[in-house]
């Protein structure tokens, strides 16, 4: 199946420009927001070490360029399971989406349909899986979080397949639920937590096992996300795994977890990946992508900067956020003498010494709820 340039949805009119910077997006989320949407999005488990690593690593990587290539014509678009996209980005699966933009996962899809991108639905959003199928002709995939028997998966992974999502990936790093403790201190139990998305324990259960089962009965590409371990992505590889997906929940799952981009540095570094490599965390900004693919991912997932933009501004802010992050792609790419992704290579990137206190927030330097930006 090839997808190219795949948008039948239109950008609903809004005022000319009203973003021209991703700050601006995340300034206007923050201030459409409450204080426990708002920690439920920026916050991470109990130290929340791990989300400001995801972070430090990004900002410990300088980018060396070159100079005297022809970069009048800058090509950041990419093939991904079969699919021609406008940049490597994909819209990462989100539980409680609905919590930010009452169209949830569908609203998500619109917007990367108009972007040109892929979307992952998660099993934990609204609405449906056969309508988020529904809300726009965008490459797809879902997200599940196993809450039921053998029976269950199976009926889940058939609707997918009948809707024509492009695969399935299995979440594997929630066994148990984190501690989240802002949402502790609030007493506030997430929409994703409550009672109605099933049987934790099946979850707590899942074994390498139950996924060769699941890679068996299914017909389309299967792939786990949370991998963190160079002997897990080889097991991964081993089973069968259509693609393997690097991630460590955005901070929000183990505490003092390393973070994603050094998790990247060390598989490419002892495993020669023949399949599609997709990270997420903490990336939010065009060089911090430039900076993923450079180290040797095929794709990376947006969260928390989906979130934002869908709590700006629904579908229009995030189509806007997407084009805004797509300029600085190109204007990164261009600037480091690299016309083509393939361009992109280990030897742009080096270790450098980090010049921010890192943390969720500190991609946007520009950020000031007091002033005038």
């Amino acid at each position: 199946m090839r997808h190219s340039r795949f948008g039948q949805n239109k950008v609903p009119s809004m005022k000319k420009d009203r973003f021209r910077t991703l700050h601006e997006i995340v300034k206007a989320a923050r201030l459409n927001l409450n204080q426990t949407d708002w920690d439920y999005l920026v916050g991470g488990t109990e130290t929340e070490t791990t989300l400001k690593r995801n972070r430090h690593a990004i900002d410990g990587r300088a980018l060396r360029p070159f100079v005297l290539n022809d970069v009048s014509n800058i090509d950041c678009s990419t093939e991904f399971f079969g699919a021609t996209l406008d940049m490597p980005v994909m819209l990462a699966p989100i539980g409680s989406l609905q919590v930010f933009d009452a169209g949830g996962g569908a609203s998500a899809a619109i917007a990367a349909e108009n972007a040109g991108i892929a979307s992952m639905a998660s099993s934990v959003c609204s609405p449906s899986i056969e309508d988020i199928a529904a809300a726009a002709t965008n490459p797809k995939f879902y997200q599940l979080y196993v809450r039921g028997d053998d029976a269950w998966v199976d009926e889940v992974l058939a609707r997918v397949t009948a809707c024509g999502y492009l695969g399935l990936c299995l979440t594997v790093d929630t066994a148990v639920v984190s501690r989240r403790e802002r949402d502790i201190a609030k007493r506030v139990i997430p929409t994703s937590q409550a009672a109605g998305h099933g049987d934790f324990t099946f979850q707590a259960k899942l074994s390498w096992k139950d996924i060769e089962r699941i890679k068996q009965k299914s017909t389309i590409p299967i792939f786990l996300k949370g991998l963190s371990r160079v002997d897990d992505v080889r097991r991964a590889l081993d089973i069968g795994m259509d693609a393997i997906y690097l991630s460590n929940h955005g901070g929000r799952q183990l505490d003092h977890g390393p973070g994603a981009l050094d998790v990247l540095e060390d598989v490419v570094r002892e495993i020669d990946i023949p399949v599609p490599l997709i990270v997420d965390g903490g990336f939010y900004r065009g060089s911090d992508i430039v900076k993923a693919i450079a180290m040797g991912a095929n794709m990376v997932g947006l969260g928390r900067l989906e979130a934002w933009a869908l709590a700006a501004g629904g579908v229009e802010a995030l189509t806007a956020c997407l084009r805004i992050l797509r300029a600085e792609i190109v204007e990164t790419m261009a600037l480091c003498g690299t016309p083509r992704l393939s361009d992109l290579t280990p030897a742009l990137v080096e270790n450098a010494p980090v010049v921010t206190d890192s943390d969720v927030l500190s991609a946007f330097p520009l950020l000031s709820l007091d002033e005038g930006y």
